[in-house]
């Protein structure tokens, strides 16, 4: 944050050391040194009563101490002489804190240190085992006035807060959550305590996120962990391939099920409207044949001669007289031969 106001006191300072100089380079020239003196003071007031604020910044002026105004993006004038004070804060832009390292050079390969932190990565959880963790916390400063003046760092209180309430999260769960399934609920529930205390001391900050960037247990057990976790992580994946696997094999049984009973009633149905139309017309028959008995047998005996008959390849009639076979030819098969 950048001070734009100048004390009276300094400048007070200024002017005498300036009065002096000029006084001693003029000697007792009495009209020029205080002509001096207010053209002086008349280019740092117009100097000092110039100031910028940039795209990302809220400027809060003071007017004798109290609070006056915001000032927005742009160029802006103030009264001189220490009368008004401006701060310029950087409200447009999220500020990130790191807890258990530090970015050395931020680039497309940043790197990192965690040289001297320990202390600070290390966490006991619930179950009595330690686990190294690395998170980050953005912020906004969401009323620049409350949180330059409502309290003397802001920032370092954000950290010591944060830092209270990760330990605490951590504390109350047990390391094979903290190190596999549970970071992001972990997370989220540091969130909402960590900006639900900030509220409480009303230093106008708004959390944007907290999140873990590496929860790893310490070294001499490092390996059996990742053991443990790619367990987890294969337990995981097996039971998402199964359920994809039901969700893909279930609805085809049961669209081949649906298939299944409705060719069954289909074929019930087809079944009995053949038997209900092979009765009707046996009782049409049976009918016909008490009308005229003898005819109807007849009927019934040249229909079901015309219907075998056609399907056999020889055909033999017995004479009672000549005591012999004798053959019938196939005339309509030959002539229907000749016609094809």
């Amino acid at each position: 944050m950048q001070d734009w106001g100048n004390g009276p006191d300094e400048l007070e300072k200024k002017v005498i050391e300036i009065k002096n100089h000029l006084k001693n380079k003029l000697g007792p020239q009495k009209g020029v040194l205080p002509l001096l003196i207010v053209v002086f003071l008349i280019i740092v007031g117009g100097y000092s009563s110039m100031y910028e604020v940039d795209t990302e910044e809220t400027g809060v002026v003071l007017r004798f101490g109290e609070f006056s105004s915001y000032a927005e993006p742009g160029l802006h004038f103030k009264l001189p002489f220490g009368i008004e004070r401006v701060y310029l804060v950087p409200t447009g832009r999220v500020m990130k804190e790191e807890f258990g390292f530090r970015t050395v050079t931020p680039d497309v390969r940043t790197t990192y240190t965690k040289k001297g932190l320990e202390e600070e990565s290390l966490t006991l959880t619930g179950d009595l085992n330690v686990s190294d963790v690395e998170w980050i916390v953005q912020f906004q400063i969401a009323d620049p006035f409350k949180f330059i003046f409502r309290i003397k760092d802001p920032v370092g209180t954000v950290r010591d807060i944060a830092e209270a309430m990760v330990r605490k999260a951590i504390g109350n769960a047990n390391v094979t959550e903290v190190l596999t399934t549970e970071r992001a609920l972990l997370a989220g529930q540091i969130e909402q305590n960590l900006q639900a205390t900030l509220n409480n001391y009303d230093i106008g900050v708004r959390i944007v996120t907290v999140k873990f960037q590496d929860v790893t247990p310490p070294d001499p057990v490092k390996a059996a962990f990742n053991e443990v976790n790619e367990s987890e992580q294969q337990k995981e994946s097996l039971i998402f391939q199964a359920r994809e696997q039901f969700n893909r094999e279930v609805p085809r049984a049961r669209g081949e099920a649906k298939q299944a009973l409705q060719e069954a009633e289909g074929y019930a149905v087809e079944r009995i409207n053949k038997a209900r139309g092979e009765t009707n017309r046996f009782q049409a028959l049976l009918t016909e044949y008490r009308k005229a008995p003898n005819v109807t047998r007849r009927r019934i005996h040249l229909e079901t001669l015309e219907e075998v008959l056609p399907r056999l390849d020889e055909i033999y009639v017995m004479d009672e007289k000549s005591g012999g076979l004798l053959p019938l030819l196939p005339l309509r098969k030959s002539l229907e031969g000749g016609a094809k």
